[in-house]
């Protein structure tokens, strides 16, 4: 139950920073500094704990690596997923009735982006987890 409740908070203060940054008055050019660092904050405080996924793409990629049992996926995933929520509504509490200007990028494009990058993290995030030759944290 811990390793649940250390991906519901991960994901939970991601995406409140993720919110909290880009939305209104954010954090402008130094957002994903401000992001990458509660993604890093996150996970050496629950990484130890639960592997530091703070994203269902994460999870099944360490589930298709075979490092993460089918047991854990699902409820995984709705830790993450009720942690994100929560903290959207946390979001739109704090920054009241802050203007968001959707994008309207082109979607080959979009989709690219998207793909590369979940890509990016899916292969970098789980690496000290799954991988025994990088000793990281006293992770086993």
């Amino acid at each position: 139950m811990n390793k649940y409740i250390a991906e519901f908070i991960g994901t939970f203060f991601l995406v409140l920073t993720v919110g909290c940054t880009v939305i209104g008055n954010g954090a402008g050019a130094f957002a994903p500094l401000a992001i990458g660092s509660a993604l890093m904050v996150m996970i050496f405080a629950g990484g130890h704990i639960s592997g530091g996924h703070f994203n269902p793409a994460v999870t099944l990629g360490v589930w298709l690596r075979g490092k993460c049992a089918a047991k854990d996926v699902a409820p995984y995933m709705i830790s993450q997923v009720i942690g994100a929520v929560l903290a959207a509504f946390a979001v739109k509490f704090l920054k009241g009735g802050a203007a968001v200007t959707p994008l309207q990028p082109a979607t080959l494009p979009a989709l690219l982006a998207e793909f590369l990058f979940t890509f990016a993290l899916v292969y970098v995030v789980p690496q000290p987890r799954v991988h025994p030759a990088i000793p990281f944290m006293g992770w086993p």
